[in-house]
């Protein structure tokens, strides 16, 4: 198949649409992040990119503590709307139904409709150009009861989880896979 070559872009899609919470129960504040993923396994360690005009990256700064809070097609609207409207001139949580919960190790709040909530401790805070990174260790992760099976395995398709990808919100869907099934090899019989 014949390709065509662009400018460099961010055109590295799915990625993540989460909502980041930051700021206390008391004063919770969320704003939507696609640019966000793992960079280390141990210790754990995640990174968030903000536009410095952005008040979650003011709240973040001064507390370095955030929590990531995965998304479902039912968060579909208000993650959406988190992404658009600054916490600095309104309630996000009042506005569009959220529900702030005490974290178990950070003060940033945890999302209550989010099933899983990763709580990240900042360790760095790199300058890149349009965004900041903050590089965060996370220290503990919060799961909802109901995800895990019968031998206390996860299983995050029990929720409807969603994606970003290139301007559209995509719930995820069918597993085609699993890690290392294509090279596995066949038990025999006998």
């Amino acid at each position: 198949m014949a390709k065509i070559t662009w400018p460099g872009a961010t055109l590295l899609s799915p990625v993540p649409a989460v909502l980041v919470t930051s700021g206390t129960v008391e004063k919770p504040n969320a704003a939507t992040v696609a640019w966000t993923g793992i960079v280390n396994s141990e210790p754990p360690m995640t990174y968030i990119s903000l536009r410095k005009s952005r008040h979650s990256h003011k709240l973040i700064s001064e507390t370095g503590e955030f929590v990531i809070n995965l998304t479902t097609a039912s968060l579909a609207r208000a993650t959406d709307a988190c992404g658009v409207y600054t916490g600095a001139k309104m309630n996000k949580f009042k506005a569009y139904s959220l529900t702030a919960e005490p974290a178990a190790k950070v003060s940033a709040p945890l999302l209550a409709q989010s099933p899983l909530s990763l709580e990240c401790r900042v360790t760095e805070i790199k300058p890149l150009g349009s965004h900041d990174m903050f590089l965060a260790e996370i220290v503990a992760v919060d799961v909802e009861e109901g995800l895990l099976d019968e031998n206390g395995k996860l299983d995050l398709r029990r929720t409807n989880l969603m994606a970003y990808s290139h301007g559209d919100y995509i719930q995820l869907g069918k597993k085609v896979g699993q890690f290392g099934w294509s090279v596995k090899k066949k038990k025999k019989n006998g």
